[in-house]
């Protein structure tokens, strides 16, 4: 079972080989090639982050596992963002790209995230002859519910001052790590698990805690390494087509360094484990709403700018309607499911955005996210205060 789980990782990696051949070489062939290339290590990076993550919860809490592999899934996200606030330091031009990407990011997990999810998981059951249709998370979800809202609380704030200041980042980042640490207290549990992980389970814990950290590793450096390729091809290949380069940044770039997360749920939805897929997504949206978002300003400061990264008109429009979608998406798992209609609902308003393009369609659809949002948590009003007292509490039970 261990040398069969082994090959398996050995056989994963070595379709990474060209994706680290031609990082280190430099080698840069015609886009379409570099596409399929640098996104084969993103899927490699995707499937290893997958078996590190559920084997890793043999020896700690099964979230605090989560939480690990949503951060390391989102590395390249960061990376990629950071550049652009740390380079708009000194080239004021860069200055939008950051909160593009930023939004983009955000605004995918849960319009497009969340609803796959859900597709899936409904998907596979039927097709078992079960019928389902939504995904129900574990008690244990509040605490990421209590931290979600507390950021998008927070985040109401910023579009009135029109800037992303470092007081907002001390804020944000010390939201992020108190997070990980209450995550990292919740009780442990024994994990069901087939494959890859359930071999690595007859190893030692020394053996085992040198493997899984030696995946995540690996997984983390190929995400790194594939993401800003993988993301330059699509652009190049983009301005073929004279496609506007903010939403380039905004939309292709953030395609490329989300897919690992995406598709690691995809496979925990598939799986029966749903409640591991939204908690992975989830716990990365909580990453990027805090730790992504109060980093930016660092970043920019580190770069030669000021001490706020200023948003424009249309960065502030972004970032409402990246906030009024969070509250949407917090008010719909309150009561700790996300339905089939959700996800249409969810995934509708994220198509329409495309459609129209103008400034008053994003104020509208800001107003429609908050107006179905409130709605929800006034219907869902006695939710709020379990979700609140996880927040306090280390297990985030009733």
């Amino acid at each position: 079972m261990i040398k069969k789980s082994f090959t398996r990782i050995l056989i994963a990696i070595s379709f990474a080989f060209p994706t680290v051949l031609f990082r280190i070489l430099s080698i840069h062939p015609d886009p379409i090639i570099m596409t399929i290339v640098f996104g084969a290590g993103i899927v490699v990076a995707a499937v290893m982050l997958s078996w590190a993550a559920e084997a890793a919860q043999i020896d700690i809490s099964a979230s605090f596992a989560v939480a690990i592999l949503a951060l390391i899934a989102v590395l390249p996200e960061y990376a990629v963002d950071l550049y652009f606030a740390f380079t708009a330091g000194s080239k004021p031009e860069f200055t939008h790209y950051a909160a593009a990407n930023m939004t983009g990011s955000n605004r995918l997990l849960i319009g497009i995230g969340w609803p796959v999810v859900v597709f899936t998981f409904v998907l596979a059951r039927r097709l078992k002859k079960q019928k389902v249709s939504q995904v129900i998370l574990e008690p244990k979800a509040k605490v990421e519910l209590a931290f979600l809202g507390i950021a998008c609380i927070y985040s109401l704030i910023i579009p009135f001052l029109k800037k992303i200041a470092l007081f907002d980042s001390f804020v944000l980042i010390f939201l992020f790590f108190l997070y990980m640490f209450k995550v990292s207290s919740q009780e442990q549990k024994d994990p069901d698990l087939i494959g890859v992980p359930a071999g690595l389970k007859s190893l030692t814990k020394i053996q085992r805690f040198i493997t899984v950290n030696s995946m995540f590793l690996i997984a983390g450096g190929l995400v790194y390494m594939s993401a800003q390729p993988f993301a330059d091809s699509l652009l190049e290949m983009g301005r073929i087509f004279k496609i506007n380069e903010f939403l380039l940044v905004q939309w292709i770039a953030p395609s490329a360094t989300e897919a690992p997360e995406l598709i690691v749920a995809v496979i925990y939805a598939y799986r029966n484990k749903s409640s591991q897929a939204m908690g992975t997504l989830l716990s990365s949206k909580i990453n990027q709403w805090t730790l992504l978002v109060g980093s930016l300003p660092v970043a920019y400061m580190i770069g030669g700018g000021g001490l706020s990264l200023p948003l424009d008109i249309r960065q502030n429009e972004e970032f409402v309607l990246t906030a009024a979608q969070s509250i949407l998406g917090f008010a719909f798992i309150m009561n700790l499911k996300l339905s089939l209609r959700d996800s249409i609902i969810l995934l509708s308003l994220f198509l329409i955005q495309f459609l129209f393009v103008g400034t008053n369609v994003r104020i509208i659809l800001s107003v429609l996210y908050v107006i179905i949002a409130l709605f929800i948590i006034i219907i869902q009003r006695k939710k709020i205060l379990p979700i609140s007292k996880s927040f306090i509490s280390s297990t985030g039970r009733n």
